[in-house]
């Protein structure tokens, strides 16, 4: 068997790096960047509102046009952005929040990222790679939750490669769990994977294995500050590699991929610009830009002393702007806010700034879920702390107050409203038609067998104004949508599971 080192020395392709360049160049000019941001300042209200306008129509922004928004300092008119970003949101993905729980299953990695408590020099950190024995206990717990959807997370090493990740989907997908109240049976509907870049071989082994969503973080977009982080011996330091990713997958067959970047690495107006970059460059040579986009911040990790820090640590008020140019700058995207957060600025972001996904009642820790450890029980296994510790149904009965409903629709994918198909719908309002349908369908299976009496009190009172509201759209009724849409919920409130549209 191959040692680590002779692994790591064969995971990069470079012919799979140099197919994406334009003239030996990526798609990320620092130079250029810090000039859109440079040239944008003190930006004029009326080229602004619009800016905002197109962003209304579901189009997105150009990186002149989003540096723009980045230099906005005027109260008044960032609030106009605030709400142009809210009717983005509700326009594409209506008043709906889609959860999700996030599943670690091994924390081996060759990498030395100097912010992440899994880094391979962290002797602090207790390694373990789950079997898939203990997979299946870990995906009960999660189901037994209430969760449809989840985010399984390898650290890079080859006892966590390509056939490890295929068989443990395979693995999560046959969990199957009775409902408390004995209605069926619940099971993860939809598995997304945050790992390591890889090639475009081991790639399709993934896309076999019913992978959802492929995620791979660029962390910084900023060369000098990559360089820094992730030492040039290691896998990870390879910029470009990483940077190419998401085409990879995309060559692949797996045509929802999600980008993101770790926010407090460094200033986070080049972040976003970087991500509009991205964005740009995937819909470019694919024709479809990223599913999801995300901008976790960074928080403080196990035996990382530059996670707590880092000279570009970024504040509350400025991860409200960072949500705010997101959703404007790609409106077609889901935004996705995690529990790294405090509760009240996740909510912020989730109510009023147009955010669309978020987890709650994660664990971070290896084998965690099954043994039910809080985080400061199993403080040598995560990989950074989080803010919000609350349960799923927690999370859901505040959202609920707020009016925003609860989806675990995984419908989309399963119908193949997937890739440029799901784009042209998202872009046109259609998509979000028919997700609205399937977040009452999944809503009203959690009410019946998870919430908790507090959390169906709320939840039925926003369901019959989520069912008015849907009689009174002539969307509804001229699709002749209507009744198989009663159909499906009278049979789930009798006991059926798994009905969409």
């Amino acid at each position: 068997m191959a040692t680590v080192k002779d692994w790591t020395a064969h995971v990069i392709k470079q012919a799979e790096i140099d197919k994406y360049l334009v003239d030996g160049k990526d798609f990320i000019d620092e130079e250029k960047i810090f000039e859109e941001i440079e040239k944008g300042k003190k930006p004029d209200k009326q080229r602004v509102r619009d800016i905002l306008q197109k962003s209304l129509e579901i189009k997105i922004l150009t990186p002149d046009e989003t540096a723009t928004l980045l230099n906005v300092e005027d109260p008044e008119l960032f609030h106009e952005m605030q709400e142009a970003a809210l009717e983005v949101k509700k326009r594409v993905y209506d008043n709906r929040i889609v959860f999700f729980a996030p599943l670690y299953l091994s924390n081996l990695c060759v990498n030395s990222c100097k912010y992440c408590g899994f880094r391979a020099e962290n002797k602090e950190e207790i390694r373990h790679v789950l079997s898939m024995d203990e997979v299946r206990e870990e995906t009960a717990a999660v189901i037994d939750e209430g969760h449809k959807r989840m985010i399984a997370v390898y650290g890079e090493h080859p006892m966590n490669g390509a056939d490890y990740i295929a068989e443990s989907i395979s693995t999560i997908y046959s969990v199957k769990r009775e409902t408390p109240t004995g209605n069926g049976f619940n099971n993860i509907r939809r598995v997304n994977v945050n790992a390591a870049p890889m090639e475009i071989a081991d790639l399709k082994k993934l896309w076999r294995a019913g992978i959802g969503t492929f995620q791979v973080f660029q962390e910084t977009y900023h060369r000098e500050r990559y360089a820094e982080l992730h030492p040039a011996n290691t896998v990870k330091g390879n910029y470009r590699w990483r940077l190419y990713a998401m085409h990879r997958a995309m060559e692949a067959g797996i045509d929802d991929v999600a980008i993101g970047a770790l926010f407090g690495l460094y200033d986070w107006k080049f972040e976003v610009m970087g991500l509009l970059h991205h964005a740009l460059d995937l819909e470019r040579q694919f024709g479809i830009g990223p599913h999801t986009v995300s901008f976790p911040r960074m928080q403080p990790a196990p035996g990382s002393f530059l996670s707590e820090n880092s000279p570009y640590l970024v504040s509350n008020d400025a991860m409200r702007r960072v949500v705010a140019v997101l959703r404007l700058a790609i409106p077609y995207s889901g935004l996705i806010v995690t529990a790294r957060e405090e509760p009240n600025l996740k909510r912020d972001l989730l109510t009023h700034f147009g955010c669309t996904q978020t987890d709650a009642s994660s664990k971070l820790g290896i084998g965690a879920y099954a043994k039910k450890l809080k985080q400061e029980e199993n403080i040598e296994k995560v990989q950074f702390m989080l803010g919000d510790q609350r349960s799923l149904d927690e999370v859901i009965r505040e959202l609920a107050n707020d009016g925003m409903i609860t989806s675990f629709c995984t419908a989309g994918y399963r119908c193949g409203r997937t890739g440029d198909k799901i784009m042209t719908l998202l872009e046109k309002g259609v998509e979000g038609k028919f997700c609205k349908l399937n977040a009452v369908l999944t809503f009203r299976e959690y009410l019946n067998d998870y919430a908790s009496p507090a959390t169906r009190e709320i939840g039925e009172k926003l369901i019959e104004q989520e069912l008015r509201e849907i009689e009174a759209t002539p969307f509804f009724s001229k699709n002749k949508l209507l009744p198989t849409f009663r159909s499906y919920y009278d049979r789930i409130a009798r006991g059926e599971r798994d009905l969409y549209m």
